[in-house]
């Protein structure tokens, strides 16, 4: 059986980086695209998908000027066309385009900094420079505040994109960045109302970024752009819900209000269980049975307690249902929950297990079941 293509080899192959070293010969008479592609790919085996981007830069600025000013002409007059600017939720680009970023880094952070912005400005309409905009916002955080509160009303909307993507509090994969909320939360008051789906789920990750440490502020911020009513109903809508996606799994009251759930519902449930015992690499199969005495919305989660080797218990919450109640009718609901055996990010262990189901953040019913090798 042929084995699955890695992200790394999908995103740098031969055909990518020859693309890219054919962009840099059209638009720099001396490259030498057969030298750039050579050395780039010889250092590929060895290396996973962010060291082979650094590697690719460390190929190209061997063929640029040393001298910063000059570098970043020659890496501007590269790159490619923008991406389609008249779209309004386009992703953030090729990884090949990221060199650019990289290199202003390295060669314009301490020393060249106006110009490494302006290169940064130009490089994230090919492909997002949200991890190459942190250096910047620690070395110099008030200076490159005030170019990202320009570029906030942008007519690029993948320019509006970076100011909130780059200054998310916990951006995967990316270098931390010491702002505080009060910093960010002024630039998503302008992006709040952007018309782009693009930049409105990064301003919603933003917050729910912000959600993990400010909850309330997270809160009152909403509040604040509703009352205003400067985006759409419905836009603002989806972005309050996905926003607050942490704070609902963890029954956050004043989340679940804000979304219309209460968590003083008059709701009693119970859980039946498929099985008392189910392997790993198997599924539980489960009902949930919930009584109401009104008619209200209700939002329907699971949690499952898994045992761990230090004979702790470690909880993960799980979507069920979203639904409206009727009174003194029940709403029934069925489950089957597969236990991955290899699961990459989170390993199981044999052992007695528990099963809670809660309503708009109250736990209404508990089961216990076990999990066998």
């Amino acid at each position: 059986m042929v084995g699955k293509t890695l992200l790394k080899d999908q995103l740098f192959n031969a055909e990518s980086v020859g693309q890219l070293a054919a962009e840099y010969a059209a638009a720099l008479p001396d490259f030498d695209a057969d030298r750039f592609v050579t050395e780039a790919l010889s250092g590929f085996a060895e290396r996973e998908l962010m060291a082979r981007m650094a590697w690719m830069a460390d190929c190209l600025e061997g063929q640029l000027a040393a001298d910063f000013p000059t570098m970043a002409a020659q890496l501007q007059a590269a790159l490619p066309p923008r991406l389609d600017p008249s779209q309004t939720d386009d992703d953030f680009g090729r990884f090949i385009h990221a060199l650019p970023g990289i290199l202003a880094v390295r060669h314009g952070l301490e020393d060249h900094r106006p110009r490494a912005m302006a290169l940064l400005y130009e490089a994230t309409q090919r492909f997002s420079m949200e991890f190459y905009i942190r250096p910047f916002l620690n070395r110099w955080p008030e200076e490159t505040l005030a170019d990202l509160a320009v570029w906030a009303r942008d007519d690029n909307y993948h320019v509006r994109r970076l100011v909130t993507e780059g200054t998310r509090p916990r951006l995967p994969w990316a270098q931390g960045i010491g702002l505080a909320p009060e910093q960010t939360l002024s630039l998503l008051d302008v992006l709040c109302a952007d018309h782009a789906r693009f930049v409105t789920r990064s301003v919603a990750n933003h917050l729910n970024d912000l959600s993990k440490i400010v909850p309330d502020q997270v809160l009152n911020r909403l509040a604040i752009w509703r009352d205003e009513g400067r985006q759409t109903v419905k836009e603002l809508d989806w972005m309050r819900r996905h926003a607050l996606r942490s704070l609902i799994k963890q029954g956050h009251g004043g989340a679940m209000a804000a979304l219309g759930y209460h968590a003083d519902v008059p709701v009693t449930g119970r859980i039946i269980l498929g099985q008392n015992c189910v392997a790993i690499g198997e599924a539980l199969e489960f009902e949930v049975e919930l009584m109401s005495e009104a008619d209200i919305p209700v939002l329907v989660d699971y949690r499952i307690g898994f045992a761990r080797t230090s004979g702790k218990i470690s909880e993960k919450v799980f979507k069920l249902k979203t639904a409206k109640m009727a009174a003194d009718k029940p709403l029934r609901l069925v489950k089957r929950h597969v236990f991955k055996a290899a699961a990459t990010t989170f390993t199981l262990y044999a052992g007695a297990h528990s099963i809670t189901v809660q309503v708009n953040g109250r736990d209404v019913a508990t089961a216990a079941f076990h999990l066998m090798d």
